[in-house]
């Protein structure tokens, strides 16, 4: 290793032993393991978050089996680039009687073209994929692909994997920073809590606070350094990918679930990683609706006044108003009533499609519409004992049995059930009465 490379790349494990986490995959008895062991390559795509050892995996399956490896990524690569690796596969394979390993970095970002541009020679064995994503494969990948390469999944590194990373760069005597440096304690755990159980951002963090330390002329790493270095650091999140749907995901069940403290935490967990507060105030206005409705409205006032509020001031007013919509959300009573009633017409319109009005609903505004019935018959409300024609009908003829919209016994929703209630015993009686 070059010792101008970074400090993430000289660490780089080259075997199993030196690989930290994954023991779920890597253990003895495992699959995984004992297919790399045995050199028994198959073709598979790593599927896990930012710095957890995808790529560093795949070059240890290829050196433990023996093979030619090449590097694509799916970013900058394109059909002209499979058409070169298959030709040096094919070239390896005839000349040195040696396998190829095609691994291919983000390969959720290769369209549908590029990915059955490499399908048939994974089929034909030309060469061995090894694919790593970030997204999750059954939504990035083709299945016919799916079907020919197993999924293993990445889980974050934990606390003692990170610490087990970082004693190796202050103490590796070939590739690391060994004699160099000491470091505070605190310094120590400030970086694991920044590194955000990703190994290659924590090893960043490590050389830049290792270069200010020498910049500084400087043996210790103190956390007054470390806090310079990560001061413009945020957590992990993809505004497109999967760690973005989760926590979203996250917040609006926390909010429907009735847990204030979960709620304000997903929150806070999307700004501090740079998620648009704009976006969340829209989603907000939309629990409001799905999961608040009638059991208490002013939950979507409150809503609204939070998106008026963070568009018209910014940061950090608008994301206070934010945290006092979404913890009100939490708190109040709970209906899904309205969106199940919406759900429910939306079915009913697709199966009976567009149903006429009813005439006497009609407006009459011309004399040959008069003429022809619209209009006739209709009973104006507030002509009508407290303001309700009983025994009105105002749906198509062929759905006015039809009840969509069903209060729950929460909230506000609860006088409404029994107005509602009262209404069609009235509705009930008159059409017994003055059956139309």
């Amino acid at each position: 290793m070059k010792p101008t490379e970074p400090l993430a790349e000289r660490l780089r494990p080259a075997t199993l032993n030196e690989f930290s986490g994954q023991q779920h995959l890597l253990s003895k008895d495992k699959p995984l393991y004992e297919a790399i062991q045995s050199g028994q390559l198959h073709s598979l795509i790593l599927w896990g978050p930012p710095g957890v050892g995808k790529t560093t995996l795949a070059r240890i399956i290829a050196q433990q089996a023996e093979a030619n490896f090449i590097a694509l990524s799916a970013v900058l690569a394109g059909v002209k680039d499979i058409r070169s690796v298959v030709g040096e596969a094919k070239k390896n394979r005839a000349q040195f009687q040696q396998n190829t390993i095609l691994f291919v970095d983000e390969v959720h970002r290769f369209n549908k073209s590029q990915q059955d541009a490499f399908l048939p020679h994974v089929e034909t064995g030309v060469f061995t994929f090894i694919g790593a994503t970030t997204e999750n494969p059954s939504f990035s990948l083709n299945n016919a692909l799916l079907s020919r390469a197993r999924v293993y999944t990445l889980k974050s590194l934990e606390e003692n994997d990170l610490r087990s990373i970082l004693d190796n760069a202050l103490t590796n005597e070939k590739n690391g920073l060994a004699g160099q440096f000491s470091i505070e304690n605190e310094a120590v755990d400030l970086l694991i809590n920044a590194a955000d159980k990703d190994a290659r951002r924590l090893l960043n963090f490590i050389e830049l606070s290792a270069q200010m330390a020498s910049t500084s002329k400087q043996n210790l790493i103190s956390i007054v350094i470390v806090e310079e270095v990560i001061r413009e650091g945020v957590r992990r999140f993809d505004n497109h990918g999967e760690d973005f749907y989760n926590q979203i995901s996250a917040m609006h069940k926390s909010v429907r679930g009735s847990d204030p403290d979960a709620s304000l935490y997903w929150l806070k967990r999307m700004l501090d990683g740079g998620c648009d507060p704009l976006y969340v105030a829209r989603r907000i206005v939309r629990m409001a609706s799905e999961d608040i409705g009638n059991a208490d409205p002013r939950g979507l006032q409150i809503a609204l006044n939070a998106w008026e509020t963070q568009e018209k001031l910014g940061s950090p007013e608008g994301e206070l108003a934010l945290a006092q919509a979404v913890i009100y959300l939490a708190c109040a009573a709970k209906s899904n009533a309205v969106y199940n009633a919406y759900n429910a017409v939306d079915i009913i319109i697709k199966q009976t499609g567009s149903l006429d009005v009813p005439y006497h609903l009609r407006n009459a505004p011309t004399k040959l519409m008069k003429e022809e019935g619209y209009h006739k018959g209709y009973r104006y409300a507030h002509n009508e004992p407290n303001a309700f024609a009983a025994g009105e009908t105002y749906l198509p003829e062929a759905l006015v049995k039809s009840t969509f919209y069903e209060p729950v016994e929460r909230g506000l929703e609860i006088k409404i059930g029994e107005k509602l209630k009262h209404l069609r015993q009235l509705n009930k009686q008159a059409k017994k009465t003055n059956p139309r």
